[in-house]
């Protein structure tokens, strides 16, 4: 799903991720508000099973901002990253003597939106870069 807001903000998110809200909410913290080069870095450097999911959204994002909207990648951040919980799929296990347990398949809904602050930036000669 795309969307477009303001002119350069550009949304990409993914449903039914077979993955636990709390434990994908562990990598989503880290990169909320980083540039997306950063972002690439530490999401191949994490440990974590869910940061494979969340790069190709990440990924897709910038794709989506780079064709559509003609946007540098390099100039792109992470402005707004949610995670929110999914369906949960039941299953029935079977046990010894006829019983069942029941096992619960968490699932969560993750939108990544990227923002192009190339607009947002001035130069000044002494200070370096200033957001405004």
């Amino acid at each position: 799903m795309i969307k477009k807001n303001d002119g350069r903000e550009v949304y990409a998110s993914s449903q039914h991720i077979r993955l636990s809200a709390h434990k994908a909410r562990r990598v989503i913290d880290q990169i909320r508000g980083r540039s997306y080069k950063e972002t690439l870095m530490i999401l191949a450097l994490m440990p974590y099973r869910a940061c494979y999911p969340i790069l190709k959204l990440v990924y897709s994002a910038a794709a989506n901002a780079s064709h559509n909207m003609r946007l540098k990648k390099t100039d792109l951040i992470i402005s707004k990253a949610e995670v929110n919980r999914g369906t949960i799929r039941k299953k029935l296990k079977p046990r010894a003597r006829g019983h069942s347990y029941p096992i619960k398949r968490t699932t969560c809904h993750i939108t990544i939106v990227l923002k192009d602050i190339s607009q947002d930036q001035i130069w000044i000669k002494k200070d370096g870069w200033i957001n405004i």
